[in-house]
This record gives C-alpha cells, sequence and structure tokens, in this order.
C-alpha cells in the first residue's frame, strides 16, 4: 500500500477518513494560496483550492508514489460564500439567513499520486427550519459555531436546525466518502480490500 497523506488539520475529516477503514495514514498541513475569484462558481472555487492544497502537499512530500488526499469544503447561500463568523453577532447574522431556507454545501476533493493529479465535487442541499432568536443565541454560546463555515457543524447541536439534507450527509461534514471511494478506487486503492484496515 502507498505511504497516504491527508493534507488537513481537520478533526472531522481524520475521523471520516478512519471511518472508511483507512487507518494508516499521515495529516500534512501544506501552507496554500486560498484566494479565489468571487466570480466563480462554488465548484469552480472549492476544485481550484483543493487542487492548490493537494499540490502544495505534495511539493513538500516529495514521494511520486505517495497518494495525497486534500479537500476544501465552503457553504454557499443563494451562490454567496458563508465562511466562518468573526464573532457571535457575525453568527447570529448568518444563523438568521439560514433560518427557514436551502443552502448548498460544495467540497473540492483532489487526490494526487505522481504527475496524477484529480479534482471532483460534491454539493449538497441543506434545509434549515425557522429558527428562534433564542435558539440562535442558546446555540452560539456553546461556542461550537465560531470556528465553522456558516456557523455550524451539523455533527453537533446544529442537527436540530436541519429538516433536510438532499446529498452526501458526510459532504456537510466536510469529506463525501461516496466520491473519495471512487476517486481512490480509481488510484488503485479499494477501501473494501480486506488488507487496508489492517
Amino acid at each position: 500500500m502507498p505511504r497516504i497523506i491527508l493534507a488537513s488539520q481537520s478533526p472531522r475529516r481524520r475521523q471520516l477518513l478512519v471511518q472508511t477503514g483507512l487507518t494508516d495514514f499521515e495529516i500534512l498541513v501544506p501552507q496554500a494560496d486560498e484566494s479565489y475569484d468571487s466570480t466563480a462558481s462554488p465548484e469552480e472555487i472549492v476544485s481550484s483550492i483543493s487542487r492548490r492544497k493537494g499540490e502544495a502537499a505534495q511539493a513538500l512530500v516529495g514521494e511520486p508514489e505517495a497518494l495525497i488526499i486534500a479537500a476544501d469544503t465552503m457553504v454557499f447561500l443563494d451562490g454567496l460564500r458563508l465562511g466562518k463568523p468573526k464573532d457571535e453577532a457575525d453568527a447570529f447574522a448568518m444563523l438568521t439567513a439560514l433560518s427557514g431556507r436551502t443552502h448548498h454545501v460544495c467540497t473540492g476533493v483532489t487526490v494526487c499520486r505522481g504527475t496524477r493529479v484529480e479534482t471532483r465535487t460534491e454539493t449538497t442541499a441543506v434545509t434549515f427550519r425557522s429558527i428562534l432568536d433564542r435558539e440562535k443565541w442558546a446555540y452560539i454560546h456553546t461556542g461550537d459555531p465560531i470556528d465553522k463555515a456558516g456557523s455550524y457543524g451539523v455533527q453537533g447541536k446544529a442537527a436540530l436546525f436541519v429538516s433536510g439534507i438532499r446529498g452526501d450527509y458526510f459532504n456537510v461534514m466536510g469529506l463525501p466518502l461516496h466520491l473519495l471511494g471512487r476517486m481512490l478506487k480509481d488510484f488503485g486503492l479499494d477501501l473494501f480490500a480486506e488488507e487496508v484496515g489492517r
């Protein structure tokens, strides 16, 4: 099996990768340019940043046969990106915007090995029920949303706001597993192979 690198500091991505049965991998956090053209589509934005992360990790590793996995996830409402809130008031404003509406979570996934670099995207539609102001403040005061795009993490208390998901749930957590599994298989790593989990 090749040396496998997850180019991400996200504990959620690490957890999801382990969930697939892949436990023998390393973490590397490359410095990559995360700027983007605001006129580009959500898919184009996350694809380009994910690819830059993968290529930056590949350059750091300097091992042609190493298999690199990189990803970039963003939240979009009406085509506009919702980043991490600056403070509690910003978090409240984001939750107000998401309340009773459907937004989209888009992830670019890049896999690199040698001269081959593949990038694909996954988009999931998430619908929030109408959230009462007191619920927003109560949620914000848990301290959970400040470090998350869109001011929420679907695996936490924000699950109480979600009335529907259309698409890959794991994509909302930051790593679309069915897409990643297909990509890794294309690179010769079958996650259903018995030896992968050992």
